[in-house]
């Protein structure tokens, strides 16, 4: 359903620990370590060259 509304242009903030759904949804993510956002961009971005060390051992600790 979150697919769907995505697709249709639909705006939505969600809270999510499912990186792979995040990743294949969300235009723009978030990255909060410890109640902070660590780092803002695009999904492909961020997964393929995090900028802090936090979000690269996030990344690292997950099956995607």
């Amino acid at each position: 359903m979150v697919k769907q509304l995505a697709s249709e242009g639909m705006t939505l903030i969600m809270v999510t620990h499912e990186m792979r759904f995040a990743r294949e949804v969300g235009d723009k993510l978030a990255f909060m370590h410890h109640g902070k956002v660590h780092e803002i961009g695009d999904p492909k971005a961020l997964f393929a060259a995090p900028q802090t060390e936090e979000l690269s051992n996030f990344i690292g600790s997950v099956n995607l």
